[in-house]
């Protein structure tokens, strides 16, 4: 997919799939907003990447800071090709029984809310180019209860619908709104996971998992035309006909 000219905001972008994302999409020829709290992470991501990449610190969970980060966006390369909505928790891994309020309504506020912020920040300014493409990263656990991660399952269920919200009311306006289902991937979180001990998932040999760069790529593959037929859906990366049509196979 060539991205020459275009320009991809990433949320989460310091580690893991969204640092991988970057990557890529810089490589495609995009130039690349990496957002995240902790500034070390994407400052040297960015740095690696050079003069198409740019370091915006931020939280998801705070409304003013994803404006921030479309509004920096904005004044640099003057535009907003593609949101990749990527933050995302899943600690505390806890029973309900033993979860904590304010531990739980923090995933609420990162993995739901936050892709809330990200896409009212956004959508003005996708809808004034009439285009534009919008990721959100979801899982399996939005669509299947899993011992411990009540919060985890909530919050992706919310933010599935929500992307599926943004297809039924923009379409209309040039906007392309996804979800992408990676699956399990090799990453610090499933690391968390798997010091919990709690589910069937915490038991999985870390083989098991993807590399991080898979998603990276599925995710490119999305904003092309090839995707088109998954507008307002959920691209499930471990379908095997997904992996062949993204090259994966």
């Amino acid at each position: 997919m060539e991205m020459t000219g275009k320009v991809v905001v990433i949320t989460g972008a310091g580690r893991g799939i969204g640092a991988q994302a970057a990557r890529i999409f810089a490589e495609a020829g995009a130039k690349v907003v990496l957002n995240a709290r902790d500034t070390a992470g994407i400052d040297e991501i960015a740095a690696q990447i050079g003069a198409d990449a740019m370091a915006v610190a931020g939280d998801v969970s705070s409304a003013a800071d994803m404006d921030a980060l479309i509004d920096a966006t904005i004044a640099r390369w003057g535009r907003v090709d593609v949101l990749i909505g990527n933050a995302g928790v899943i600690e505390p891994i806890a029973r309900i029984t033993e979860s904590q309020v304010a531990d739980w309504g923090r995933v609420i506020d990162i993995n739901l809310k936050g892709i809330y912020h990200g896409i009212r920040a956004v959508l003005p300014v996708m809808i004034a180019q009439k285009a534009g493409t919008i990721i959100t990263m979801t899982s399996g656990a939005a669509h299947k209860p899993v011992e411990g991660w009540s919060a985890y399952c909530a919050s992706k269920a919310g933010a599935a619908i929500l992307t599926r919200c943004v297809d039924e009311e923009n379409r209309k306006d040039g906007i392309r709104a996804m979800n992408l289902s990676p699956g399990t991937v090799a990453t610090d979180m499933q690391r968390d996971i798997a010091a919990s001990g709690i589910n069937p998932v915490s038991q999985l040999d870390w083989s098991a998992h993807i590399p991080a760069d898979w998603p990276a790529r599925a995710m490119l593959w999305m904003c092309g035309p090839d995707a088109d037929d998954h507008l307002g859906q959920e691209v499930v990366l471990r379908d095997p006909v997904i992996l062949s049509r993204i090259g994966l196979d």
